[in-house]
């Protein structure tokens, strides 16, 4: 995670929350004030957020991917995130307030896109090229056919 202001008191106070707040099993560590970094756990997942200054910033090319169990949980970790200022995207995938990149899979979207039975594969990825948030009832449907 990289930050851009000058401080990273100033963007982590507000950033750390949400996702410690929305995301289990996710903490603040640590905030060095003397070098701007922060080091966080991220889904259990170690991240060091730095700040990069005003040339860098962020792209698609890097996301957390959250794979959610059920349509409640898809919709939580999607309105967690959209309706506190981020942006809605295609297959599932969103930008928070800050840039960052997302994908909420449903693991039934995994499931039904390797399906063993090419077709049924074939029906599911199309039926996901067509969602913003992945409705995995839409999914299954298509991936029955």
């Amino acid at each position: 995670m990289r930050f851009l202001q000058k401080s990273i008191r100033n963007i982590a106070t507000p950033f750390i929350p949400p996702y410690t707040k929305n995301h289990h099993n996710s903490q603040l560590i640590n905030t060095s004030h003397f070098d701007n970094n922060s080091i966080a756990i991220g889904k259990g997942i170690p991240c060091l957020g730095l700040n990069g200054g005003p040339g860098v910033s962020h792209s698609w090319a890097f996301s957390f991917q959250v794979a959610t169990k059920t349509q409640a949980e898809t919709d939580r970790y999607w309105h967690a995130i959209i309706d506190n200022g981020g942006q809605a995207s295609e297959c599932g995938w969103c930008q928070d307030k800050w840039g960052i990149s997302w994908q909420i899979t449903p693991l039934a979207l995994t499931e039904a896109i390797t399906d063993p039975d090419p077709e049924a594969a074939r029906r599911a990825f199309e039926a996901m090229m067509q969602m913003g948030k992945i409705d995995i009832a839409a999914i299954e449907a298509a991936r029955r056919g």
